[in-house]
């Protein structure tokens, strides 16, 4: 096996310009799933990654959703042999503001940066650049290993950025065809550019939109304004009510089945090598907060969160309108860890909200999201074999780190296919993800092909281990 790798990876170092020309084909396709103007984008997606899979040795074709197609891709090979299934997204965010970008958003650029060449471009770090190492990998191993010694299921979608409505439907339908012995994602990072990491929690979400309704109509503020009530205050004040001033969510219930973290746990991130002002510099802050006596790392990690995405009502133009608004709304999200119950929390925030209903109004309440958190077990020879894999290439053991965000997915995966999940990224805390110029560095890029295909290898012995 050894032999075989090593001829994958000399595969993927001869052809990294190869490897980039594909990529920047990708890059150029505007595919914003949440822009109807781009369906056909979207569609031209899934058709490139579709050919690319192809070439890569897979059984691949688009298959039609009720909302934008998914590719799958199948490699056949040994029954007997682990069966992987890869998950990415090709669909992007929007690319808004334009006026920030420094380069052409979808027209992907090799800059200099501090670990060396970086492409700028929507989509170059979440997720087209990320999936691209895996499908690399599995080419190098198709054309230079002497075929994949793993069986391999590829399941890109083209809704991460909206949602996922059609995800789940789709593996129920397809559940038999799909079901894996585990999951690889790459949507996450690395601890550095030169650490690897596999992130082995995530955080779940809840997320609400509101609208506070009071009046039948806007109303002139000199006119009614101390007599009659108003949405934009109420609504402002009901928001100030669901923290204290420790920093703590007082939601009844909202802390139920939160479980601290070890001893054990807590010595293990006092001994990684985090710096919080590099950490804070790079949001163009100074000063960490959140609740009182908790670390940086523990917030993130291990606390869930309860935070305002935005608020509208009233007027925002240019210039003076003086009017109480007929309504207000605001949307909030809620970052799960494990033991909290996403459906639980959801009932208690609107029950929170409906305590405090001012007289004369009645709210519009939409959940956007309901998704646990999820923890992957220490004791996975899976996530040993991947340990393995990439401390063959970076020369370091991996970092086993948790994640602030969310990937539904995951969970899906764990309900609907009962397979465990793998989180095993390339992106840097610098990739200004769903930000304007957005980048992947190349070394990410060329170690993550790399790491892939030595994990591909490791996954092919984990039955011997």
């Amino acid at each position: 096996m050894e032999d075989r790798l090593q001829a994958v990876l000399e595969q993927l170092d001869n052809t990294q310009g190869a490897q980039l020309d594909r990529l920047d084909q990708l890059l150029r396709i505007p595919s914003v799933s949440t822009n109807p103007e781009h369906s056909d984008d979207v569609h031209a997606a899934a058709e490139l990654c579709a050919q690319y899979l192809s070439d890569a040795g897979l059984d691949a074709s688009v298959r039609m959703t009720s909302g934008h197609p998914m590719v799958v891709a199948h490699s056949g090979g040994d029954a007997n042999a682990p069966h992987i299934l890869y998950y990415g997204h090709y669909d992007v965010q929007p690319p808004d503001p334009i006026e920030l970008w420094e380069s052409p958003p979808f027209e992907p650029q090799i800059k200099d940066g501090p670990h060396g060449q970086r492409v700028v471009a929507r989509g170059a770090a979440d997720d087209k650049g990320q999936l691209m190492t895996f499908v690399e990998a599995i080419r190098a191993w198709t054309e230079s290993g002497g075929g994949l010694p793993v069986r391999i299921t590829v399941l890109l979608e083209g809704e991460e950025e909206s949602g996922s409505p059609s995800l789940d439907p789709f593996l129920e339908a397809h559940a038999e065809e799909l079901k894996p012995d585990v999951c690889v994602v790459s949507d996450t990072g690395m601890w550095d550019a030169n650490t690897p990491a596999i992130t082995t929690t995530l955080r779940g979400l809840v997320y609400l939109d509101v609208t506070l309704h009071g009046p039948s109509h806007d109303l002139h503020s000199g006119m009614m304004g101390g007599a009659v009530v108003n949405p934009l205050n109420e609504l402002a004040a009901i928001l100030g009510s669901l923290h204290d001033d420790q920093g703590r969510i007082v939601v009844e219930g909202f802390y139920d089945g939160v479980e601290e973290p070890s001893d054990e746990q807590k010595s293990q991130w006092s001994q990684l090598d985090f710096d919080e002002s590099a950490f804070l510099q790079e949001a163009g802050l100074t000063a960490s907060t959140g609740e009182v006596g908790r670390t940086i790392l523990e917030r993130l990690w291990t606390r869930p969160t309860l935070d305002i995405n935005g608020i509208t009502g009233g007027y925002g133009g240019p210039g003076a309108k003086t009017v109480i608004p007929s309504h207000a709304s605001a949307k909030f999200s809620c970052r799960l860890v494990p033991g909290q119950d996403p459906s639980k929390i959801e009932s208690a925030l609107i029950e929170h909200l409906q305590q405090r209903t001012p007289e004369q109004c009645r709210w519009d309440i939409e959940s956007h999201g309901c998704n646990p958190a999820i923890q992957v077990s220490d004791a996975s020879r899976w996530l040993d074999a991947a340990q393995h894999g990439l401390e063959q290439i970076w020369g370091r053991r991996a970092i086993l780190m948790g994640c602030g965000g969310s990937i539904p997915v995951v969970g899906s995966f764990q309900t609907i296919l009962g397979a465990e999940s793998l989180l095993i990224g390339f992106g840097l805390d610098d990739d200004r993800v769903h930000s304007p110029n957005e980048k992947f560095d190349l070394s990410c890029f060329h170690g993550g092909t790399r790491s892939h295909a030595a994990v591909i290898a490791a996954f092919a012995q984990a039955i011997e281990r």
